[in-house]
């Protein structure tokens, strides 16, 4: 149980983290699909390589485009590469890195469903049978009325009639087979090579820069979760807000006089409507709201921290009934 929980903060602890276990789960899900699925080649000449090819290659580009989607790479990258320059430069590094990580994710689930479909063979045969020179093969049924062509696609179908009480049938596609796994395997043996001579080779390169790429993708992930987070509170904050003055304004005006001493006595202290505009830090109308986002959108701020924002201050000024100002309170 402690080791599970372990594993579920581990995939909890950033978004990197939660992308690497969507796409396990994802490349699990297209073993389990292919396990579960009923193949049946048809065995007819015109179809059989479309059909094999087929179930071949085409789930592993569904499965692709499905990595791509649900990848938060995906959305981060195309963000950064499209958004306005603003006072903040594009580094094409990063976008690259962006789309080597969302790449390298998104192609896990079609290459685990392209070599276990090569080690099972089934496709393999089904696609290639008549390619196979049945010279090299005997007991070739010779008395069933069809061409060698007919014959030989009807190999991947064991329950055939053709091949009662034969061996025919069984050394084809055994032969066949063999050929599906040498390349499924050898495919394996390229990738974990590619994979190797990558990691080793990396040292050899300038690693600090790879630390910068990193930390500034990272960066701008965690930067819009954190603008996307006070978004949904400053919103939260504005929809409260505009509640409350809706309530209010259903009850009757009430006129309320007090001595000057007391208004004096009050003034330091804030009213909860003047914390909840200070909460919403100003922006308390809809032109606002939209002006900030938009200037959000197409002038990012620098990336600066030393950098103090202006802090606007509220001067509050008491005035009698003449107009005339008696203090003032900042």
């Amino acid at each position: 149980m402690d080791r599970l929980k372990i594993v579920l903060q581990y995939f909890q602890s950033n978004s990197e983290s939660i992308s690497n276990g969507i796409c396990v789960v994802l490349a699990l899900v297209s073993v389990k699909l292919y396990t579960s699925f009923d193949f049946n080649c048809p065995c007819i000449p015109q179809y059989n390589r479309l059909y094999g090819l087929g179930v071949m290659f085409i789930p592993p580009i569904i499965l692709f485009f499905l990595g791509v989607l649900i990848n938060r790479h995906t959305g981060v990258m195309m963000e950064e590469w499209l958004r306005p320059v603003g006072k903040r430069s594009k580094n094409p590094a990063v976008v690259k890195y962006l789309f080597s990580a969302m790449l390298q994710r998104a192609m896990l689930a079609p290459m685990v469903w392209v070599l276990v479909t090569l080690l099972d063979g089934k496709c393999f045969v089904c696609a290639f049978s008549m390619n196979v020179d049945p010279r090299h093969f005997t007991g070739l049924p010779n008395n069933t009325g069809l061409d060698l062509v007919r014959i030989m696609a009807k190999v991947p179908c064991k329950e055939d009639a053709v091949f009662q009480n034969s061996t025919f049938r069984k050394a084809v596609s055994r032969y066949v087979r063999c050929y599906s796994q040498a390349i499924g395997w050898s495919i394996l043996l390229l990738l974990i090579l590619l994979g190797a001579i990558a990691r080793v080779v990396k040292p050899c390169f300038d690693h600090a820069t790879f630390l910068q790429t990193r930390y500034w993708s990272n960066y701008i992930d965690i930067e819009q979760k954190l603008f996307d987070e006070t978004c949904v509170l400053h919103a939260r904050d504005f929809a409260r807000k505009c509640v409350d003055q809706f309530f209010q304004g259903m009850r009757e005006d009430v006129q309320l006089r007090l001595p000057l001493s007391l208004a004096r006595a009050a003034a330091p202290s804030k009213e909860p409507d003047e914390e909840m505009e200070d909460h919403l830090r100003g922006i308390t109308r809809q032109e606002q709201v939209d002006r900030l986002l938009h200037t959000w959108y197409q002038c990012r701020p620098e990336l600066d921290v030393t950098r103090i924002a202006h802090q606007p201050r509220v001067c509050i000024t008491w005035e009698d009934n003449d107009r005339r100002i008696l203090f003032t309170d900042v």
